[in-house]
This record gives structure tokens, sequence and C-alpha cells, in this order.
């Protein structure tokens, strides 16, 4: 078992109805796979199931297994659950996840590779490092002379051989015609011995041990020979006339064609322009009239496709006579005839259905004319449908005759045709379609077999492919046409294979096939699918399977020609193979041949270090990257013999399997043809001489260049050089640099190719100059193609020869200076420790390779080392390649966990946080990206928010990257403002400086992917260390809950000026430092910001009611009491009139205009009081009065102190009272916008119900306090929501502290139990316990709006447009206030629960969740409202008075924080209702939150928005992150 942090486990999130069968995900044997819960699936009884076997258990395709949830945090929101797999087997899985009652909501496959081993000691060969070579078997001899032949691969250093198929071929002796599947090719066994399969697997064993080789062969399903013997006694295996009747019509066709060609190779078409040899147009026009004048009205093909007029217009007849009527159940009343195909295609063997036929013609009566009538219209319907069925084949044919017109072409007129020559039957003017195992007869005679069962299961179909055809049909399938219109290119020495749809359908063939898999897995390490593309999945995937049970890491090669990436990956996935045939010739100039190598493997140079759990990525298939193929035509032929040395090498510079074919690398210049080549293969002998034919050696062709690319190749892979760049020099040069990432060596190989023949191309004497960076260690190869003089190329008769005139000359390992093709090379220097070598070409002929090993210049390869040996403290896949440091510097002798844990959380504000106003407080900024954009944070999130992005893409052209390769200004502004701090983060900040100082000394392409390192590192360390500081529910808690108390860190900071006035010097646990400013001692409490970017510095930071909002979530619950308690006592200091500011300015420029913080501020006394251990004691802390009285100046620190619970008594009393006053300053000075009547602020207890109420239409004393600002649409000065009267939720706070105080003076921990008030002259004493239980009675009869009209509590039933909710008033000055549905009874449900009755409440939260829940937030506004707008906007000035200058900022905008107040108010009335209500709403509340997570996870400000706009839009008007939003969410998850 790996340690956790080096086992890679990858995370494949699971969304509802993603279907990602198409996808291909590959993985590793070792692998860990974790399936997580996308937002769409969270909350809902998600089950995974795959068909991975269990621990000991065989694979069953059709077997699946559940899998068992983990969730990691226990807790109830799903962030973090994950059920996962263990990948010990490699192939194919599928799996699938379902919910409640629906089973399947999606699905995928996962293909995990095989482990291949090679050696006596069975060691690890990696895929990329496979180097293959393909034998064509019959060339190879007998058996006992195969080991010097097959001698040439090692010498040639392969390291893994391609057989292809050692069975028995069929009568055409083409390798892929196979006559019986289950024996070895006597051939094999010379005179008197009979060699088997243990003799295979003898060499094969033998091959493994000594010489490092594994051995693959072919698989072929699709297709047998035609004359193997087993096809005869069952025929049923093929597709024949019995049991494929659709095939009946092409038979016709394709005898009728044969006849023809006997007939023009007699010569007796040549007085109609068909000659026996065809060697122009007037000969193709001639075939193309023979087939339309004689050869399709003699087959009359349209008749198996008609109905026989007069018998069925006879049978109609006969039913209207009998008065039958039609079948009304079948026809639905619907009219309509259609021919119906007859099944077993018989001449005018169709029918049409009579029931339609009689709802179509129905006569006026059952008289014997209107029969006739009826019967008249009949057969003109017939006739109708005959002559469309006859336009149908029409269309056939003439499809047909141009693909025999075609195929006629390329045969016998194309130059890159076989050019066969006259027409003879041994080469038919086009190939046959079927099997005709009987002596010749006439066409008449054939016709005549056709009502022979016995005769006509043994005509069957050939197999062929199809030029452009869906690979998912099977082309000889009912429903084709392609026999019929000739499309099939037909390999006339196979039968195509019918499997059915299983082994039930044929179980012969799926026996006899099973078995061949069998003994091919016995004795091979893997298979090639031969045309697999054609070959039915559900045949694969059995046969693999049986293959696999015998070798489980059995490699599986294919070659697809789908012409779809998605295409191939349905094949892929499905039967999990391993490498894709990828073919280096299908590249028309070097340019493509070097997208190519870049395509199929590796990751750029530089590329940043991924983290072991990660995202599964999807992938594109492992690529077997081939210079040749022993189907592809060759090379010598199409490009030039010079081309074979460099375009190998750029095939070897592949970060992937590659290969070659046996003849290539002998320069044999034509394709060895895999039907028509019976010669020898030549044998190993190291001293051959060139004109020997049958030995070759390591002078022979470009044998000796091939060795060490491939011992290049494999030594590339195995040493970790993953890393690619591949760069156009010019037209025909190509540089590939690999790159290994841990030692930052690199082997860059130039190749300049020769694609075109330099006898007849004029190649360019300059060859521009290269400039390598690092320095060139040694030249691995230079190697050229020359001409040598010996003789020139005859083919021989017994031996497969090469072109003996052209050898390679090859240096290897040699020093820069002794290079042959190298003139001279320059050092220049690019900056500190970055040397460049320019390297000027001298004999760089075309044909010729050059690879140099380049390391970096020994300065940064030391500061590299040094840097890894750091950085190793945080995971070890930096050791490799690291050098531990001479000396160490001061600032990195202790570990960066060790100085972060001395950071407070407001210090980690610094390291982490702060955006451009707060750093701008501070006299600096965030940092700006030229050409892009400012960054959101000045901290370290700032630069983590887009590296997520820039990471898993490695997206090296991001101009961050191109920032950093530029110059070290992002690196110095990291850590240059943080060693400008004090203290620890100094300390930090001089840890991350000598950091840097090592990375400035590397080069610069190598910096963004070190820079990240470091980042990550520290901001990891830096995650811990803010977590540490935190509660056990933090701690303890799920990604979500971390996401979200990361929000404390970002909101509550010190800002250069003191945001809180002055606490008592009484106090403990005060913070104090020397003033940035006045250099005198100071206090330095943390604030909390109300958002970013827009209120996070200066006067508008601290607002009372979002402070108190925010407080017991991002700051209570997170385990920051001692900063609460100062934030409390704080804006106690400030209590004036009864009230709290709302905008705090420090206390001085306090603006007492809102009626609600008082009563926030009173809820987090008592949220602290309840949730602190001893928290009650904050009762009794003094506070240092600013306005002990209404109208004093502000008060000096300590100059009148009171304990906090006199404070409160204070508010309440002033409430009791009622408050009335007129706002200091009152006039555009403070207030631009309000009227002059809105600066009296007014607040009181209404003596008759108990409820708090105030203000009036031209002041917003809420939270919805939108003050209309456009005097073009004239609501300037007008409030767009008073909420004057008795808001719900203050009402619901204030009987939350009543209940609360009365609670304290029972326990004696609060000295009243209510307060003396004047009323009606008279000084009268107000209980709290009464005032309780007033507002208690009073509530839902003043709140309630029934679902009854004739309700005796409703007074306005008029104004009634929603039944069963809570008002959102009570008494405004416009009543139909009252009555609009808004979010905030949800406040009163959470704070105060009793005042509700349980299916009341619940009523109401039923209706808002229909009416007022968005995907984020809480609309504010019913949208059925006819004031309702959902988008805010705040520039937007125009004439609608809803509207202008953002007038609708709560009326209709979906802000998020209560949302809070909702989930957490439906989990307790929930939990009242029972069990089923509480588990639905687990689930909506799981589902609602993963919303926030996703949204969390993917702002690069890492929180939650002030509000959106309507269905969660994105609102720019916004905060990017709210404190109270993340509070309130957090609330939830805590109550959960």
């Amino acid at each position: 078992m790996l340690p956790q942090h080096l086992k890679q486990i990858r995370l494949l999130m699971l969304n509802d109805k993603e279907n990602l069968q198409r996808t291909l995900f590959r993985l590793e044997q070792g692998f860990e796979l974790q399936f997580r819960l996308g937002p769409s699936l969270q909350g809902k009884k998600v089950h995974v199931h795959t068909n991975y076997p269990l621990e000991g258990q065989p694979f069953n395709r059709n077997k699946f297994y559940a899998l068992a949830w983990s969730n990691p945090t226990g807790k109830e929101d799903d962030s973090d659950k994950f059920c996962s797999l263990d990948l010990k087997i490699a192939g194919s899985y599928e799996y699938y996840f379902g919910y409640g009652d629906s089973e399947q909501m999606g699905r995928g496959y996962i293909v995990v590779d095989p482990v291949l081993r090679v050696g006596a000691d069975n060691h690890v060969l990696p895929l990329d490092c496979i180097t293959i070579q393909t034998y064509l078997s019959k060339c190879l001899g007998h058996l006992e002379d195969w080991p010097d032949r097959l001698r040439v691969a090692k010498e040639a250093g392969y390291n893994m051989i391609h057989f292809t198929p050692l069975q028995t071929l069929g009568e055409s002796r083409s390798c892929y015609s196979l006559a019986d599947q289950l024996t070895f090719n006597p051939e094999f066994s010379p005179e008197g011995k009979s060699c088997s399969w243990p003799d295979v697997a003898a060499l094969v064993e033998k091959l493994r041990a000594e010489w490092n080789m594994l051995c693959i062969t072919d698989v072929v399903y699709n297709h047998t020979a035609a004359n193997s013997a087993w096809i005869r006694q069952h025929p049923e295996c093929g597709y024949n006339l019995v049991n494929s009747p659709h095939l009946r019509p092409a038979w016709v066709l394709d005898r009728a064609i044969w006849h023809l060609t006997t007939r023009v190779a007699e010569g007796r078409y040549k007085e109609k322009g068909l000659p026996v040899d065809i060697t122009n147009e007037s000969h193709l026009n001639a075939i193309r009239s023979v087939m339309w004048q004689d050869l399709f009205p003699q087959v009359k093909l349209w008749e198996f496709f008609q109905v026989n007029v007069e018998s069925t217009v006879e049978h109609f007849r006969g039913l209207l006579q009998n008065g039958t009527k039609p079948d009304s159940s079948k026809t639905g009343g619907k009219k309509g005839v259609k021919i119906i195909q007859d099944p077993q295609y018989r001449r005018y063997g169709c029918t049409v259905d009579m029931d339609f036929a009689l709802e179509t013609f129905r006569p006026h009566s059952s008289s014997p004319q209107h029969v006739e009538e009826c019967c008249g219209w009949m057969r003109a319907k017939l006739n109708d449908l005959n002559k469309e069925q006859h336009h149908i084949v029409h269309q056939h044919q003439e499809q047909a005759v141009s693909c025999i017109v075609a195929n006629v072409v390329y045969e016998r007129l194309a130059d890159h045709g076989p050019k066969l020559g006259p027409v003879t039957t041994k080469n038919p003017m086009v190939t046959r379609y079927f099997t005709f195992p009987y002596q010749d007869m006439t066409l008449e005679q054939e016709m005549q077999l056709l009502e022979q069962p016995d005769k006509m299961c043994h005509f069957l179909a050939h197999n062929g492919w199809v030029m452009g055809d869906d690979p998912l049909r099977n082309f000889a399938e009912p429903g084709s046409n392609v026999y019929v219109r000739r499309e099939l290119i037909c390999w006339g020495d196979s039968v195509k294979l019918r499997y059915g749809q299983g082994p039930e359908d044929c179980p012969y063939l799926w026996a006899h096939m099973k078995k061949y898999s069998e003994i091919t897995a016995q004795h091979f390490h893997g298979v090639r699918l031969d045309n697999c593309h054609s070959t039915p999945l559900h045949v694969a995937e059995f046969m693999l399977n049986v293959a696999r049970e015998i070798r489980p890491n059995l490699y599986v090669v294919a070659e697809l020609f789908t012409g779809s990436e998605e295409l191939d990956n349905v094949f892929v996935t499905k039967l999990g193979i391993t490498s894709l045939i990828r073919e280096a010739m299908s590249a028309g100039d070097s340019h493509e041949e070097g997208r190519l190598v870049h395509r199929y493997g590796g990751e750029p140079v530089g590329a940043f270090v991924q983290p072991s759990l990660r995202p599964l990525m999807p992938s594109i298939a492992h690529a077997m990257f081939l210079d040749v193929t022993h189907d592809n035509e060759c090379p010598i032929q199409l490009r030039s013999a010079l081309d074979s040395l460099p375009s190998s090498a750029m095939v070897s510079m592949a970060c992937c399997a590659t290969g070659s074919t046996r003849g290539y690398d002998e320069m044999v210049p034509h394709q060895i043809s895999v039907v028509k080549e019976e010669r020898l293969y030549p044998k190993w002998n190291p001293a051959a001489v060139p004109s020997s034919l049958g030995e070759v050696g390591p002078r022979s062709g470009i044998i000796a260049g091939k060795l060490a690319l491939n011992k290049l190749h494999q030594e590339l892979a195995a040493m970790g050089f993953i890393q690619v760049y591949v760069d156009q020099v010019d037209a025909d040069i190509v540089a590939v640099t690999r790159h290994c990432p841990s030692t930052h060596q690199s082997v860059v190989t130039v190749s300049r190719t020769a694609f075109w023949n330099p006898k007849h191309h004029q190649y360019g004497s300059d060859v521009p100059p290269m400039f390598i960076p690092g320095k060139i260690e040694e030249v691995v190869l230079e190697a050229r193609t020359v001409a040598r003089d010996a003789g020139s190329y005859k083919k021989d008769e017994r031996y497969i020869n090469g072109m003996p005139e052209y050898t390679v000359e090859i240096k290897e390992h040699i020093p820069l200076e002794e290079s042959a093709v190298v003139k001279r090379a320059g050092v220049t220097s690019k900056g500190r420790s970055e040397f460049v070598q320019e390297i000027t070409f001298q004999n760089l002929t075309p044909g010729s390779v050059i690879a140099f090993r380049v390391s970096l210049d020994p300065t940064a390869q030391r500061m590299v080392g040094v840097l890894r040996y750091y950085l190793s403290q945080f995971s070890p896949k930096y050791k490799k390649g690291s050098v531990a440091d001479d000396s160490v510097p001061e600032a990195l002798q202790k570990p960066l966990a060790q100085l972060m844990s001395t950071l407070t959380l407001a210090d980690l504000n610094v390291l982490l946080f702060r955006c451009e106003s707060e750093e701008q407080e501070d006299s600096g900024g965030c940092y700006s990206i030229p050409g892009w954009e400012t960054l959101k944070y000045a901290g370290l999130q700032g630069l983590m928010s887009v590296l997520a992005d820039v990471r898993p893409n490695n997206d090296l052209g991001h101009p961050l990257c191109a920032n950093l390769r530029q110059g070290d200004w992002l690196i110095d502004f990291v850590s240059s403002r943080l060693v400008h701090k004090e203290g620890p983060v100094a300390q930090v900040g001089q840890w991350l400086a000598a950091m840097f100082t090592y990375l400035k000394h590397t080069p610069r392409y190598l910096i963004p992917c070190y820079f990240d390192a470091i980042l990550v590192s520290t901001y990891t360390t830096a995650l811990e260390a803010t977590f540490k500081l935190m509660s056990s529910f933090v701690q303890n808690g799920s990604s979500l809950v971390r996401h979200l108390a990361l929000g404390s860190v970002q909101m509550c900071s010190v800002g250069r000026f003191p945001a809180l006035p002055p606490l008592s010097s009484k106090l403990d646990d005060v913070p104090y430092r020397v003033s940035p400013i006045t250099d005198e001692k100071e206090q330095c409490c943390v604030s909390l910001a109300a958002g970013l970017p827009h209120f996070s510095a200066g006067i508008f930071r601290c607002w009372g009611r979002d402070t108190f909002i925010a407080l017991r979530g991002l700051m209570l619950l997170t385990g920051r009491h001692t900063e609460a308690r100062n934030i409390i006592l704080a804006f106690a200091a400030t209590l004036r009139h009864g009230l709290i500011p709302n905008l705090l300015g420090e206390g001085r420029c306090a603006r007492f205009n809102c009626r609600d913080a008082v009563w926030w501020w009173l809820q987090c006394v008592q949220d602290y009081a309840n949730h602190v251990p001893q928290g009650h004691d904050i009762l009794r802390c003094p506070v240092s009065r600013m306005y002990p009285t209404d109208d004093c100046e502000p008060c000096k620190p300590g100059e009148v102190e009171q304990p906090l619970y006199d404070v409160i008594q204070e508010a309440m009393q002033r409430h009791l009272e009622g408050i009335c006053f007129r706002e200091r300053n009152a006039g555009p000075k403070i207030d631009m916008h309000m009227r002059d009547e809105g600066f009296s602020v007014t607040a009181r207890v209404e003596p008759t119900t108990g409820f708090v109420s105030g203000g009036n239409r031209f002041n917003c004393g809420t939270w919805m306090d939108k003050m209309g600002e456009s005097e073009r649409a004239r609501n300037k000065g007008m409030p767009a929501t008073p909420r004057d009267g008795a808001p719900v939720e203050i009402v619901g706070l204030s009987k939350s502290t009543v209940r609360w105080l009365v609670e304290l003076h029972a326990k004696g921990l609060f000295p009243y139990d209510g307060a003396q008030v004047h009323r009606d002259g008279q000084l009268v004493f107000v209980s709290y316990s009464q005032w309780d239980q007033q507002l208690q009675q009073s509530f839902e009869a003043g709140f309630w709006v029934s679902r009854d009209p004739h309700d005796p509590n409703e007074k306005r039933p008029d104004l009634v447009h929603k039944r069963g909710i809570y008002k959102d008033t009570h008494g405004a000055s416009s009543p139909w206030c009252d009555y609009q549905l808004r979010p905030n009874f949800t406040i009163a449900m959470v704070v105060a629960p009793e005042l509700f009755t349980v299916e009341r409440a619940w009523e109401a939260l039923e209706v808002a969740e229909k009416k007022l829940l968005g995907p984020l937030g809480m609309k504010t506004l019913d949208p059925d409202d006819m004031v309702y707008c959902g988008v805010y906007d705040n520039a937007l000035d125009n004439d609608n008075y809803n509207l202008a200058r953002g007038f609708n900022y709560h009326q209709g905008p979906e802000w998020l924080w209560p949302v809070g107040y909702f989930l957490r108010a439906k989990l307790y009335f929930a939990k009242k209702l029972g069990d089923d209500a509480y588990n639905a709403t687990i689930t909506l509340v799981k589902n609602i939150l993963s919303r926030h997570y996703t949204h969390l996870e993917r702002s690069p400000w890492k929180g939650l928005p002030e509000l959106t706009n309507e269905n969660g839009q994105y609102c720019p008007f916004s905060c990017e992150t709210q404190a109270w939003s993340l509070a309130t969410v957090l609330e939830v998850l805590y109550d959960l």
C-alpha cells in the first residue's frame, strides 16, 4: 500500500443524466478511482454500480456490484462523499449510477492498462518503452530458422514482435485469410517433423526471458478463408441465403455479373465495345451500357421488392364481398397502404396489410359496382407502390454501376492500382461477393437453386470493407443494402462470419472462436485486433474477456479507421484496447509528422506538477506510432530512400509506443504484400556484406541507425523523459525535445527529412542555426543516410532483399567537438544562469539525424536541485533530482509549517487574501498581469485561483505564465509585500524570498512550474495552519465547511486605520500594535468587512447590520470567540438613541438610520452567551461608551464605562419608551438622495401587540434599504422598500431577545426583569415576560394570511393575493406592502420558532420554496408581484420608476443570505413533522448547498456573492463575496 500522498487518486464527478460511454478514461494499475457526486446529484440517494470484480472473483461483464459510500467527515453534506475502486486488474470496466427508483441515470467506462513484464527477472516494460516490429509469419520459413530471422529485430533494438497469424492459411495465401483458426500452420514444420503450439510457446518464452522481447499476434474474428473445411460443415456460421434471405437480390446480381465476366473473358462483348483488356474511358462506358441494357433487364431485381398486383386485388375483392371490416384495434382508424417486405425476399413476395387497405378503400355499399370501384382504387395504389419500389431499386442499380466501374478503374487503369490486365476467370471484372461451390451452369439454372435450401445455405457472403461506413453497423445484416449496391470492397478469399447476438445464435462459431482466443492468449503476450472497426463489438468483447481470463495483462492493440476520435473511443472503452496503431505515413510533410509526434503523447516542456489527487481527465487512446505498417505503401516509393532514417528518428522521439515493419530498416523498396509475398526474410549475420541476399547485418540499410534510435526511445521512456516539444525549424527540419521534469535533462533530436527524392527535388544548402538552451553534454548519436558502391537493387527470387546502395554513417556518444554534422557551437548567455548554445550545421544533409543530450547550465542545475530539496518537505515527488544545500540560508532553517504555526488568523488574512482597496490602504495594490487582468487578491489566493485553471490544462501560454517567464516582477511582488510586514508574516515572506532566490536562477521556461510548486506548498501549509486555529466544527468539517470558514479569514482583517472604536482598557485579550501613522500604541482588533470588493476598506467597510448577521457564522462557529466579543463590545460602545449604527464609520461618522441593526446585535449577544463556554461573562464586560447621552460629543475611551447588561437594558427601555429623533447633519452631506422627511427616525413598541414598529415611507430602516436615485424616473429620494410598520424579522428578533432576557433574569444573570416607561403621562413598568407573552399571542393573528377567505383576523381581505404565507410587515403606510411575499419571515422562524404553528409554518415554507427559491439565493419579491424585476442594473437610468438606477435592488434579485434562514427554518419544522419530511428536506438542503459548493470552488474570489439576478444569473453589480452570504450558509451546515 502506497502512502496516501504518493498514491495516485483520480476523481470522477458524476452528474445527473451524463453518459460518458464515448469518453476515454485511462488509468493504471495501483491507481484509486473515486466517484464523487456533482451538484445535480448531491442530496439524492445515489447508488453506483460497476462490473469491476470483487477481490478474488472472476470478471463477468454482466455482473455489477454496488459500491459502498465513504463520508470522510461523517457530516450531512455530500461535498466529500465518495465511493472508490482500487484498480489492480487490467481491462475495460463499466459503471452506472442512479438514484431512487431510477436504476441508470448515467454510465461510462474506465480502461485499466496492463502491466507488461520481460526478462528472466520479470522487470516491467512500460508501454511508452515499446518498440515493435511486424513480421509476415509466412516469410519466416521453418520454425527452427525463426530465431535467426527474428534476431534482426533484437539486433535492431526492438523489444516486441508482432506476428501475423501463425495458423493454417487459406488458398489465397493472404496472411489474414485463415483456413483453420486452431491449427499451427504445417508449412512451418521441416520435412519429417511436426511442430505445434507448444513449440511456439517455447520460442516465445525464449524471446521473453533471454532476449527481453514480448510477442503479440493478430486475432481475426471477422472472417475465415472461403476454403475453410469447417465452414462447409457449418454454413450457418456465415451469411448465406437461408439465414440471410435479404441477400438474395444481391446474390442474383452477383451471379449475373460473374456470367458477364465469363462472356467478356471469351471476347463475346467485343462488338459492343467491351474488349477483354479494359484500358480506357470508352471501355468503361461500354460496361455501363451493358449493365443497363443487358444485365438489369435480365435479372429484374425490382421484383424482389414488389407486390403481385392481381393476386392482391383478388384477395381484397374477396374480403369486400364477404363484408369483412378492418380491425380498428390494429389500424386505430388510420388510413394508408404500404408495402410489407417479404422476409424471404421472393419475387413478387411482398404484401400489404389488408386491415389498412379495408380502412382506406371503403365501398359506399356492398353492391358489385361499388366493390369494383374500390378494387380499381386498390389496383391503382398498388401500381403506384410498385413504381416507387422500382425507383428505389433503380437507385441501387445506379450505385452498383458506379461502384463496379470505380473498381475496374482501380484494379486495371489506375497507376497506384495492381494493373490486373485482361479479364479472366482468375482475374474477373470485379471480385465475386458470394461463394459458389458448384460447377458452372447457366444463369437460368442457377436461379432454380433459389428454391433449394440445401444448396442455398452454401452461398456465403464474402467479407470486405465499406468506404465511409458506420463502424457500429454490421453491413451484412438486414437493413443494409451494401451487397446489392456493390459498395463492398470485397476480399474474395474470405467469408464474413455471422455471430448473431450471442452464443445461442450460432453455438459452433462461438465455441470455435473461443478456443481460438484461448490458444492465442496462452501463447502470446498480446493481440492485435485485425479489422477491429468491422468486428461486432459484442463478439470482440466476449473473446477478449476469454483471452484475459488466461492472460490478465493482455496487451491489446488495434487499428481503427472510424474517422472520428469519439467513435474510436467506443471501441477503445468497450474492448479495453491498450494502444491504437497510428501511422507516420499518414503525414504528407514533415510539419504534419511533427504534429503527430506532439499529438500522440507527453506533456509540454515545463509542465506543472499535478497533485496525486486530482480529477480524472478524458484522454486520447495510447498510441503505437509506427513509421510504417505492413498495410502501408512503401515509403521509399512514396517519399524517398533518404527519408527512412529521419522519419524513424521523429517517430522514435514520440512519447508513446513506437515501431516499424520488417523490411523498412533494410530499405526494401516496395510494399511486402500480405497476399502475394512468398519469399523469405534474410537471417541475421553480424558480418553480412552489402551484396548478401539471404543475410543482413549492422551495415544493411538503416539498421545501425534504428538500433541507436530504439535504444534512445526506450531509455527516454524508462528514465521519465515525459515532456515533449516539437519545433519546425524549416520546411524539412524538425527538432523534437524530450525533457525529464525531475532531473531537467533533455534530449534534442534534429531530423532533416527527405519527403521528396533529391534526384528530382532541390533541397537548400543553407540550414538555419539552432539555439539549444542549456549545456550540451554529448552528441548521443549523429547519423546520415549515405550512398555506397555496392551495386544497385535487384529484386531477389528467394529472399526479401533491400537496397544495397545505401547505408548509415553513424557515431554515438561523442563530444560535440567531434561531430561531423555540427560546424561550431557558440555559447550565449540569456540572463542569469540561462545559457543557450548556438549550433551551426555543416553536414545536415537530407536523410540526416543528430541527437544532443542537454542538461541545465551547472549553476542552474544546482539551484533547481536545491529548490527540489526544499520542496521535498511538502511532497516526496520532489526527492528525485534534489540536491542538499551546502549552507542553508537563515530564512529556510525552520520548516515552513513551524513558521506558519505562529501566525494569527489576522496574519493569515494578509498572507492569503486582501483585495485591491484593502491593499491600497497600505499604499499597495493587487498585481496586474499585463495584457490580461488584475488578480482578485494580493495574497496567495489571488494567484491560486488563476493557477487552479492553468495547472490542470498545462496552459503554459496563459498571460500569467508569460509574465513569469518574462521577468521577476510577480515573484518579487509575492514575497516583498510580506517581508515589509512585521513579525511572523515577515518571516514567511523571508522564507518565500529565499525560495525565490533559487527559483530566479532556473531557466525561464521552468519558472512557471516551480513558482506554482512553491505557491501550492505555501498555500496548503497556510490552510492547514488556518484550520488548526479554528473550531472542531471546522477542523472535522467537510470541504464545503472549510471553504466557507475561509470566508472568516477573507472578511476579518486589521486595516491600516482602526475600524472599530476603542474597547475598555480593563478587558483582557485585546490586541495592540504601534500605529503605522502616529507611532503610538493603539488597539488593533479585527473588523468584519460587509463584502468584497465594494465594502472592504475605509468608512464603508463596517456595517452594524451586516456584521451581526454574519458574526455567528463567520466568527462564533469558526471558534473566533475573543474577536467576536471585541466586535460586540465595540458596537455596544456606539449605542445612541437606543440604536446600533448601520454604517459604523469608526463610531465618529456613524449613522443611526436603521431599525434592525440593534436587534441583530442583541441576537449576537445571545448567540455568544449560548455558544461560547462561559459566554454569559460577556454581560458583565465593561463597555466604553462613546455616546452615554443622545446629544453629547463622542467621549474619550474609558471616560464613561458600564457593563454590557446596562447597555442592553438601555436599548430595550428606549424602544419601550419610543424612539424619535432627526439624524445629525441631515441633508445632502450625509445622504445626497434622501428627502428631508426621511431623516426623521422613529421606533416604538406597539402597546396592543408588542410589535416593534417604526419608520416612514421616506426612509428604509431594514436590510432592504434601496433609496431611489433617478431624477429622470422621478424615484429620487423615494425608498423602493420602506418596510415601515413592524417588519416580520424585527418582530422575530425582538421576541427572541425578550424571551432570552426573561430566561437570563430567572437564572440571576441579568439584573432587569422589565423597564419603566412613560405612557399617557404616567410612569408604567413593562415586564419582559408580559411583553414576551403579548408577542406570542399577537403574532399569528397579525401576520398569518390564512387560506380561509373569511378569516376573522384578516382586516384587509381585498389586498390578499397569496394565501398560506406570513406577511412581510404589519401596519405599513402602504397596506399593500404588508401582503407582499418576501423571504423575511424565515428569519423569524429561525430565531423565534415558538411564534409559529408547525403546520402553518410548513405551508408558508412550501410557498416560499416554490415561488422564491433560486439556484443560489432567494428572490426578494414574489415573481407574481406587479413590481417584480429579477435583474439588477445600477447603471441603467431610464424613465422606468421601478427600475431606474437599480431601484429594484430588493424587488426580485436573488439574495444569498436569506437562503441560509430558509433552509434552517425548513430543517427545524421538518423535524417537527417527522422522518419523511425531514429526509426530504435533507435532500433539498444538500442539493442547494452543492450549488454553493460549486460556486465557491469556481469563484476566483473563493466566496459567495451578495446576490444574483433571476434564476442564478451573474450580476455584475453584486459584491463577488459577501460576509453574510458565507455566514448563513455555514450556519445551515452547523444545524445539519
